[in-house]
């Protein structure tokens, strides 16, 4: 019994690890976007097409993915493995001599439809591993998403003599890296393989009320954490100008408040062990709506009082999101569980786009904070859909 949980603990530490390097990929070009403005001579607003581009990507490759049932019926590391060195090509192609502003463009896309291979396959790998505690082991493959999402904001911060090259080139070695990784995992005991595509039983998804909850749970929480991740150094900045600050570290802060989130997901995640996943998730979800409400007044104070409040924020947007995967995992048989977290996973990252551009939007119009409430939007909706289920 000791030797078989050795054994599944390392799975659980492989995984993490692998999706802690693959993840890197995703935001790169948002490290260091500034340099690549300059570089490239592209307008500000670059910003929010990179991000786009990546999560039209993500969409397009979950939609693959979920239509052909891929990852229900191509052995998971193998799927895994090619999905992050395809991932980790397109995202080094922008330091080729021949890219312009059209290519970059075109190869975050290409990064984004590989990182479907990645995300998802990763929560479904750990699916078909384990069933009881879902919602533990998750927190910690989503702790590391937040912390490979902060990665290359540390690298930038850094320096090490890295450039904007560099950085994609460390960020494209550590995915490979974490591609090799799952090659030594093996099909899970709860792994059921589709012998088919399976169109007609993901339609039928959404007529599955637990599959509901939990996917509207995560739709609400998209809304709000991909803007949000987008947004922080630009939001440091604003404060930074407001404020009129001398010295002010925007990759650090950045780096910090984005990666904070991966202690949230693992405390919060060990709470949903004993509690129950849906309570936790909406609790959570219930402190990043508070925080969106109320961040136009923290906006105003002093560093003592901002800084900590966008650190816990950066814990309670990101906490609740392997709750709801769990949820979602657990709400089909064994044959659907790539399917549903795929598709789920596709909604979700669609609608960052709606978020992601009505910020960059209102950002261009307005310099007020209050803009920044618009996030609330996503979480309150959610809130009172599983009020609703609950009467």
């Amino acid at each position: 019994m000791e030797q078989k949980t050795k054994r599944r603990n390392l799975i659980v530490a492989v995984i993490v690890v692998a999706q802690f390097f693959c993840i890197s990929v995703w935001f790169a070009s948002n490290a260091v976007v500034e340099d690549l403005c300059l570089h490239f001579d592209l307008p500000a607003s670059y910003t929010a097409h990179l991000t786009t581009l990546v999560q039209l990507g993500f969409i397009s490759g979950t939609l693959v993915f979920t239509l052909f049932s891929v990852a229900d019926r191509i052995k998971p590391k193998w799927l895994y493995f090619g999905s992050a060195v395809l991932a980790a090509f397109f995202n080094y192609s922008i330091v080729f001599k021949f890219t312009n502003s059209s290519y970059i463009l075109v190869f975050r896309f290409l990064t984004g439809f590989f990182l479907a291979g990645i995300y998802p396959v990763g929560m479904k790998i750990a699916a078909d591993y384990f069933k009881k505690g879902l919602g533990k082991i998750l927190s910690f493959i989503v702790a590391a998403l937040a912390l490979g999402t902060a990665l290359p904001h540390f690298i930038h911060y850094l320096g090490i003599g890295l450039n904007w090259e560099g950085v994609f080139t460390a960020t494209s070695i550590l995915a490979t890296t974490g591609g090799g990784m799952m090659l030594f995992i093996n099909d899970g005991p709860f792994r059921k393989k589709a012998k088919r595509i399976q169109l007609k039983e993901t339609a039928k998804l959404f007529s599955n009320e637990q599959f509901k909850l939990g996917s509207f749970g995560y739709f609400g929480h998209m809304w709000e954490l991909y803007a949000l991740w987008v947004f922080t150094p630009v939001i440091l900045n604003q404060y930074e100008k407001y404020h009129h600050f001398e010295s002010f570290n925007v990759s650090f802060w950045s780096f910090l408040i984005i990666g904070i989130g991966a202690l949230g997901c693992i405390v919060v995640g060990r709470i949903a062990s004993i509690q129950g996943a849906s309570e936790v998730a909406f609790g959570s979800l219930r402190l990043s709506l508070i925080c969106c409400l109320i961040f136009p007044f923290v906006f105003y104070t002093s560093p003592g009082v901002f800084f900590p409040f966008m650190v816990f924020w950066g814990i309670a947007v990101i906490s609740d999101s392997a709750l709801f995967s769990s949820l979602i995992a657990n709400s089909v048989g064994g044959e659907l569980k790539g399917t549903a977290l795929t598709i789920s996973t596709c909604i979700g990252f669609g609608i960052t786009i709606c978020s992601i551009h009505l910020l960059s939007s209102l950002n261009a119009m307005f310099t007020s904070p209050f803009i920044y409430t618009s996030l609330a939007l996503g979480p309150l909706l959610a809130i009172l859909y599983a009020k609703k289920q609950a009467q």
